[in-house]
């Protein structure tokens, strides 16, 4: 695996700061869009190890990160737990059957169970490793609990949050069981990920900023530190980043045993820097929408450069990248990082 980009998540020297771009980082990529047709829709290319391979390594060979980061989804966790998923095009996934209730919420399996039905994951990674360079990391990841159970709650994308609102201020009780069940799986599904053979552990929270500052600690973040507690008490040798997207006025409030904290593009780099840089490696933050001006990806990766001074900080965007970007300004991201930081 890289050193450099594992040393790099523990905050040791390295002799320059890594890159890799966020999930979805592939997805643009003209050579994916025939990988994916030829797998004939989304879940199928997530359930097909060797097609996963395949579009996990392009942005690697392509574009020339410095780590992979594993093809799946998030939401194949609340599919293996019984839920039906299904992805409508130019609607985005959608669930059948949304848990609203003690009922719901019963009928889905749990823990091993349910960790152990994601066989599909665990074959990609081993096919991964098998073709992935010896310099380049494997990245695997998870959606936080809370993202999860938007999902699996109002049945697809929100831009509300209504229903999940209403069930944190008028039965959190059951929202608490629905994320304890969600968190249960998480940690075992993510073990079992380091156990096929990641290096590193990335922990998405998508949709952090719908919860407000007071109750986020209570809903979100202490159910992400319990999984990466979990795992840095059985794996202290593999870093875990965490990425909570869109809450700038929780920075003051983190803690947890976890190696490196995620910023999002929308919350200043020097202001992440003064709250958490003595504590935690920090990675990020580029806007995305700059990768469509070269000039614009240039000045952001230079004046990162200047704020960390080139140590305990990954270079990446601040989500994921926008499927119209063209491949030539994701190369010039990438090697503008390197040039920077002396590779």
């Amino acid at each position: 695996m890289s050193k450099i980009f594992v040393d790099a998540c523990f905050g040791k020297e390295t002799p320059y700061t890594p890159v890799w771009m966020m999930r979805q980082a592939g997805r643009y990529l003209p050579e994916y869009m025939e990988v994916r047709a030829k797998a004939g829709n989304f879940l199928n290319l997530c359930h097909d190890p060797k097609k996963a391979c395949e579009v996990t390594l392009q942005p690697v060979d392509i574009v020339g990160v410095d780590a992979a980061i594993l093809f799946s989804d998030i939401l194949v966790i609340p599919d293996e737990m019984g839920m039906e998923l299904s992805f409508v095009k130019g609607e985005g996934p959608k669930f059948s059957d949304p848990i609203r209730n003690e009922a719901d919420l019963e009928r889905l399996i749990g823990g091993e169970e349910a960790a152990s039905k994601l066989t599909y994951v665990y074959d990609t990674i081993k096919l991964i490793k098998e073709q992935l360079a010896e310099d380049k990391a494997l990245i695997g990841f998870t959606g936080a609990p809370w993202t999860l159970a938007t999902y699996m709650i109002e049945g697809e994308g929100t831009k509300t949050y209504n229903i999940c609102k209403k069930m944190m201020y008028s039965n959190p009780e059951l929202l608490h069981k629905i994320l304890a069940k969600v968190t249960e799986v998480v940690k075992l599904y993510m073990e079992k990920q380091i156990q096929s053979g990641i290096d590193v552990v990335q922990i998405f929270d998508s949709w952090a900023a719908a919860i407000e500052p007071s109750k986020y600690d209570e809903f979100s973040w202490k159910y992400m530190v319990e999984i990466a507690e979990y795992l840095k008490e059985k794996y202290p040798h593999i870093p875990v980043i965490m990425f909570p997207k869109g809450i700038p006025a929780f920075l003051d409030k983190v803690y947890g045993n976890f190696d490196v904290f995620g910023v999002d593009w929308s919350t200043p780099m020097a202001y992440a820097k003064e709250k958490l840089g003595d504590r935690y490696v920090l990675q990020g933050n580029m806007e995305p929408c700059r990768l469509y001006s070269k000039e614009s990806t240039t000045e952001c990766v230079e004046a990162l450069q200047k704020i960390m001074g080139g140590k305990r900080h990954i270079f990446n965007l601040g989500h994921g990248i926008l499927p119209d970007v063209p491949v030539e300004n994701a190369k010039h991201f990438i090697n503008e990082c390197h040039r920077v930081s002396g590779k």
